[in-house]
């Protein structure tokens, strides 16, 4: 499982950087008196562009064509991405320049708070994880001030029950509660790992999922403030407006922002935001591939800064892909398959080790150990039978009502979904190829390899006396 979740975490730190550069070359574009995105007598301009200061209609958004047709619809797609110079993933063309420089400063930055590990990252967090929330509450007071900030914050808070009845809803918060928590990542393990054995990891277990779940709550009072002001100015549905991947935050909250007093103070504000909110995730992801694998081979570890620097370009070198003409294919296609069922497989079978294979008894017997008190049989039920039942309904739907991805009206071929495929169950693979493999390498019969296989190294004495739990019923019955 290690393996797996390693890999993920490598496979997104291809487009999750990418995201970053973006982000950054934004946060450049800010420090102008006029802002890129608000007019349509740019270079990069199409004669479908219409300038939506000069009309109230919905036709003026461009909302029903995906944007096509308004000035930060075509900054993004035409004047960043040049995404009119591809006809699609086969046509990737040249990087480009700019955002290759951006996303170089980006993996410097990364390569410099992750060096010397913990040192120096911890450090640089203090930074990239209070400075969003700064960020936020400044555009929570400014949002809830405009017009129709109201209406976009009852149809957040509005419920449809309907909804709920549908097996992608269920899929798709489990799949954000992966990204938002680093669940399955190996984020949480790699930086638990630096912790002292009595740390009371109940205790962060709570406080970290309360804060991310109030921070995620909060961030929508944000986000749908501005929906619902834009639904207004625009005259249009507030659903409308909402869109999902890098259209809400490229497009529609830019082109929010332009409309404000000071708003280029305000776009390099939210800018910096995104940019230290990104360098913070993108650090965690990163930290997870290099101390899982420094941790398990001893000649990394003596070369930690090399392998870290290692690490650090191959992953900018393979972002390059993202970063072209056709870029934002490979980067839809990398987003659809990279850690989507990969990621909710692996979080499956570490439930399915800890709580059945190692056993949920001797799981809350060490957790009572480090911290002196024993899970309640609230938890000890979640781990043995709620998270892995609900897990694997989330895998096997998502396997079943697969969809392949597509941006705009663009479909990609068939080569790219096996490709997209082949990336999915690589990192899911892992977890066969390295059990047959310890499996074979373990001394003994049959059932003497199967019990070692299943069991903990510190305990491999009760497998040479024959004392194998998991072969008995109390074991796979015990809560």
């Amino acid at each position: 499982v290690g393996f797996t979740v390693i890999l993920i975490s490598f496979y997104v730190g291809f487009f999750y950087n990418v995201i970053i550069a973006w982000a950054l070359h934004y946060f450049f574009s800010s420090f102008t008196m006029d802002l890129p995105w608000i007019h349509c007598n740019n270079t990069w301009n199409s004669p479908n562009c219409s300038d939506a200061h000069a009309s109230n209609s919905s036709d003026g958004l461009g909302l029903n064509d995906t944007f096509g047709t308004t000035p930060a619809a075509e900054y993004f797609e035409r004047g960043v991405l040049h995404l009119h110079q591809s006809s699609g993933i086969d046509d990737l063309g040249p990087p480009r320049w700019q955002l290759t420089a951006c996303l170089v400063l980006v993996i410097v930055l990364l390569y410099f708070s992750l060096w010397k590990g913990v040192k120096t990252s911890g450090k640089v967090v203090w930074i990239t994880a209070t400075m969003p929330y700064v960020v936020l509450t400044a555009l929570l007071l400014r949002g809830v001030t405009l017009p129709g900030a109201l209406d976009g914050i009852k149809a957040y808070l509005s419920v449809d029950f309907y909804r709920l009845c549908e097996a992608s809803v269920w899929i798709d918060a489990a799949t954000q509660v992966c990204f938002s928590l680093g669940i399955g990542f190996g984020v949480l393990i790699a930086f638990s790992s630096y912790n002292k054995f009595t740390n009371n990891c109940y205790r962060d277990a709570i406080i970290t999922t309360s804060i991310n779940s109030l921070t995620s709550f909060s961030s929508g009072f944000v986000v749908f403030s501005f929906l619902g002001y834009m639904a207004q100015k625009h005259n249009v549905p507030i659903g409308d407006v909402a869109t999902d991947g890098p259209g809400l935050i490229f497009i529609i909250y830019p082109e929010a922002i332009a409309t404000l007093p000071l708003s280029s103070a305000w776009a390099a504000v939210f800018f910096l935001m995104l940019l230290t909110l990104g360098i913070d995730s993108a650090m965690g992801g990163m930290e997870s591939v290099i101390t899982g694998l420094v941790d398990e081979f001893q000649l990394l570890h003596r070369h930690r800064e090399l392998f870290t620097l290692g690490i650090v370009l191959a992953t900018f070198l393979l972002s390059l892909f993202c970063v072209t003409n056709g870029g934002i294919y490979v980067f839809t296609l990398l987003d659809h398959f990279a850690a989507g069922t990969s990621i909710l497989f692996g979080v499956l079978i570490e439930a399915i080790g800890v709580a059945w294979f190692y056993g949920v008894k001797q799981f809350s017997d060490d957790i009572k150990q480090m911290t002196g008190q024993r899970p309640n049989l609230y938890w000890r039920l979640c781990w043995k039978l709620v998270s892995p039942c609900f897990l694997l309904y989330v895998v096997v739907v998502s396997i079943v009502t697969f969809r392949p991805p597509h941006y705009g009206d663009y479909i990609f071929p068939d080569w790219a979904n096996a490709l997209g495929w082949i990336i999915a169950t690589s990192s899911m693979a892992m977890v066969p190829i390295y059990a047959t493999y310890k499996f074979c390498s373990l001394p003994g019969s049959f059932r003497e390899k199967l019990a070692y296989a299943i069991t903990p190294e510190k305990d491999r004495q009760l497998v040479d006396r024959g004392e194998v739990r998991q072969f008995t019923l109390r074991h796979w019955l015990l809560v």
